[in-house]
């Protein structure tokens, strides 16, 4: 494991069939990697230089402290806000390149629940990549929004309006609305924020399902406790990046204390870490 990778800034270059390729450190078959990755407001730094490579075929999470710059890093990836320096790459292409691979699912607290759509709505919003905006739906794939809700165990509730739903209700549809997207990758935000444990249970069984399927999650997270059973991989910020790896190797007391600072007793820390060198 390393804790501070060397940074590239390689120029990206353009193959023979079209296709741009990212630089030489940045695996082709990484869901998502970040290079040099900077966002600031004003003049304080929310992240800074960041550096960091999701395997293919895991479960990876993000975990820091409130503040340390965790959906301020997952949304600056996405372009949902600006990023003031760095690049990022999809499968080894520039994420310009391939959003149609990716799937969103953003905090509850940010969705305005007064919106007046249904359930069946909002999981039909994820397919108009397909059709386009103005594009009618097929059958069939009303039918696959049905399955999808199906999948998060809300298919009764399709003609329901969105805001009538419990919070755990609503982070199903929007998950549903995810899967109805049929990506490669699958970004969540915060996904077991508010929510029962019934819900947070169902999330994380069709997360695993996904990546059983050959798909690639990551997933901000603030449960510690959970870190080890949900996730494989782990990117630990504050700020900068701390530590990045598979959770076996990362999850360790140098590396939470250096998140976290002393925001985590004694006791908590010795609970959630492995053991140096018992990975």
């Amino acid at each position: 494991m390393e804790t501070q990778a060397p940074r590239s800034r390689r120029l990206t270059i353009a193959a023979e069939d079209g296709r741009v390729s990212g630089p030489e450190d940045v695996p082709s078959d990484a869901p998502l990697a970040l290079r040099g990755l900077t966002v600031s407001y004003s003049e304080k730094p929310a992240v800074f230089s960041v550096d960091a490579t999701f395997p293919a075929n895991s479960m990876s999470t993000i975990i820091g402290p409130n503040g340390a710059g965790k959906s301020t890093l997952l949304k600056a990836a996405l372009g949902v806000i600006p990023r003031l320096s760095g690049e990022v790459f999809v499968f080894g292409s520039p994420i310009e390149n391939a959003r149609n691979r990716i799937a969103y699912v953003p905090q509850r607290a940010s969705v305005d629940w007064d919106f007046p759509a249904t359930v069946m709505d909002v999981v039909q919003m994820g397919l108009y990549r397909k059709v386009g905006l103005l594009g009618r739906l097929s059958g069939q794939l009303t039918t696959r929004a049905q399955d999808c809700l199906d999948r998060v165990g809300m298919a009764d509730f399709s003609h329901r309006q969105i805001g009538q739903l419990s919070g755990g209700q609503q982070q199903r549809v929007f998950l549903a609305r995810a899967l109805a997207q049929d990506a490669d990758l699958y970004l969540l935000d915060e996904p077991f924020a508010g929510v029962d444990a019934a819900t947070e249970r169902a999330i994380i069984d069709v997360l695993k399902l996904l990546k059983s399927g050959g798909k690639a999650v990551v997933a901000v997270h603030h449960d510690l406790s959970t870190v080890r059973e949900y996730f494989d991989h782990v990117f630990m910020i504050n700020v900068r990046r701390i530590a990045e790896g598979t959770v076996n190797t990362c999850l360790t007391t140098k590396n939470l204390q250096a998140t976290y600072g002393g925001r985590l007793a004694a006791a908590h820390l010795a609970q959630l870490a492995v053991v140096e060198g018992a990975g």
